[in-house]
């Protein structure tokens, strides 16, 4: 059965259009929606068939690779993960935005799939969609990007086309516009030091 395409005010998004997207990810679905950066794909954070699927379709293995979870403020950042005051401020400046922070978790992260990795990826994007989902869903939900280094070729930022790859992989995309092609910028903050990893579409200069 193929997937549901769900166009979405990108600025004013429909509150009964979002409660459809929050029921599929609580019924264990996997979505496909657009952030401030690229479009991204996850699932509940506690579902963890629905995160075997996600990293089936990315090629990932869940036991190493560090997902990122969309948060709706700073918040739910406390309870997932252990922040230094001097980070928190920083955050507090850069977020919402395009940048992931690496932060040491907490014991309240899900053990999906077993993966005992120590740190945990936290993304509040600049967009209205993902926030609202989050809000109404009442937890954090797990997202990695569909774009990834190797496959700029083939990365599409168009909602329709994506849905054409993907149709028969997830079960809802959103459309909420044409996304954009740079991934969010990866600030490392949990060795003690603050590490830009990965240059994307935030810039963390001024809060160096």
């Amino acid at each position: 059965m193929a997937a549901t395409l769900l166009k979405i005010h990108p600025k004013n998004p429909e509150s009964r259009k979002i409660n459809t997207v929050v029921d599929c990810i609580r019924d264990g679905g996997v979505v496909i929606y657009p952030t401030d950066t690229v479009y991204g794909i996850g699932c509940d954070i506690h579902q963890a068939r629905a995160v075997e699927r996600i990293s089936k379709i990315k090629g990932l293995d869940p036991r190493k690779y560090l997902f990122s979870f969309i948060c709706h403020d700073l918040s739910h950042i406390a309870e997932y993960a252990s922040v230094e005051d001097q980070v928190f401020k920083i955050m507090k400046k850069a977020l919402p935005g395009a940048f992931t922070f690496i932060l040491k978790a907490s014991n309240k992260v899900p053990k999906v799939l077993n993966n005992n990795r120590k740190t945990v990826g936290i993304r509040i994007p600049e967009h209205n969609i993902p926030r609202m989902i989050v809000a109404e869903l009442g937890n954090p939900f797990l997202s990695t990007s569909l774009k990834e280094e190797d496959n700029a070729i083939e990365y599409s930022t168009d909602p329709e086309l994506i849905y054409e790859r993907y149709q028969h992989e997830v079960d809802l995309v959103v459309d909420g516009g044409i996304g954009g092609y740079l991934p969010s910028t990866i600030v490392d903050c949990s060795q003690g030091e603050i590490v830009v990893v990965r240059s994307g579409l935030g810039d963390f200069t001024p809060f160096l």
